[in-house]
């Protein structure tokens, strides 16, 4: 079951693009602030019905972890799509596997091969393929792309970082998405003007908060700490190739040849670097 619950986050994640795309009248911070609004009014409703209020009680390390990683991330990664084309954007953002391969032999001594040395660069290749292509490189396009770079990293780092943390429950998720919630409104009143959604918008973040930005970290927590994460690590490597076509159904963006062709490097990367891990019997994938 706990499997199933990691392929049903892999399964909401690659929908995050799409519902962006559908908020994007609606400031960055303002998504944020209203998305993670959502998820924690939800997530406090399930554990007050359960009597399970005290997981909220953390230490500082796990809250500055929980909230610097889901609040950084998601408000880089809206700030992106409002700001650069849909498809190079998404998967810039969706480095992130191939970054966590990287980051986990300083952080957590796991050894890197040249197979997984083989796996980041063709990943990279990807992106660099789509970006070479399609992209767009004024100024506003830039910032968006740095943006989803900002957001890669800050995930990855939040994935490697929760291996040490693993005795943090799932239900503290929660207490991460309200605090969340709140940075992001207080600096949306800083920095941006607020802006009322019409009724696509508003639909689009109720989805947000109950799906990517809501249910899945819960659904991720389980896989990660119950089930196998070398399995579910590969998998989601599917989610940019599935993000990004549904992008396209939405019609957010066109299915080139070259975007479809740096999806799949970014996903035979991932299976490379998946591989060999599984080759390596003391290192697993951290997803």
């Amino acid at each position: 079951m706990a499997n199933f619950a990691g392929v049903g986050a892999i399964a909401i994640w690659s929908l995050l693009a799409v519902l962006s795309r559908g908020a994007a009248s609606i400031p960055p911070l303002q998504i944020t602030a209203m998305s993670f609004a959502v998820s924690a009014l939800l997530g406090a409703a399930i554990l007050t019905a359960r009597g399970e209020l005290a997981v909220l009680r953390q230490k500082p390390v796990a809250w500055l972890h929980g909230v610097g990683g889901l609040f950084g991330y998601h408000a880089c990664y809206f700030a992106a799509l409002a700001t650069a084309p849909a498809a190079e954007a998404n998967l810039i953002n969706y480095a992130w596997p191939l970054l966590i391969v990287v980051f986990s032999a300083p952080i957590l001594g796991l050894p890197l091969s040249r197979w997984h040395i083989a796996g980041v660069l063709t990943g990279l290749a990807g992106c660099l393929v789509l970006l070479v292509r399609n992209a767009d490189f004024s100024a506003g396009a830039l910032f968006g792309y740095g943006c989803a770079l900002a957001a890669a990293v800050i995930w990855a780092l939040y994935s490697v970082l929760s291996r040490r943390l693993a005795s943090v429950p799932t239900g503290a998720v929660v207490g991460f998405c309200g605090a969340s919630a709140v940075l992001a409104t207080c600096a949306h009143f800083a920095f941006e003007p607020t802006v009322i959604p019409d009724m696509p918008a508003l639909v689009s973040v109720l989805l947000l908060g109950i799906g990517p930005v809501g249910g899945a970290f819960f659904l991720w927590d389980i896989g990660m700490k119950r089930g196998d994460p070398r399995l579910l690590g590969t998998l989601a490597y599917a989610t940019p190739v599935a993000s990004t076509i549904i992008l396209g159904i939405a019609g957010f963006t066109t299915l080139t040849f070259a975007t479809l062709a740096a999806a799949t490097l970014v996903v035979a990367g991932g299976l490379i670097v998946g591989a060999a891990s599984r080759r390596k019997s003391g290192a697993r994938p951290i997803c």
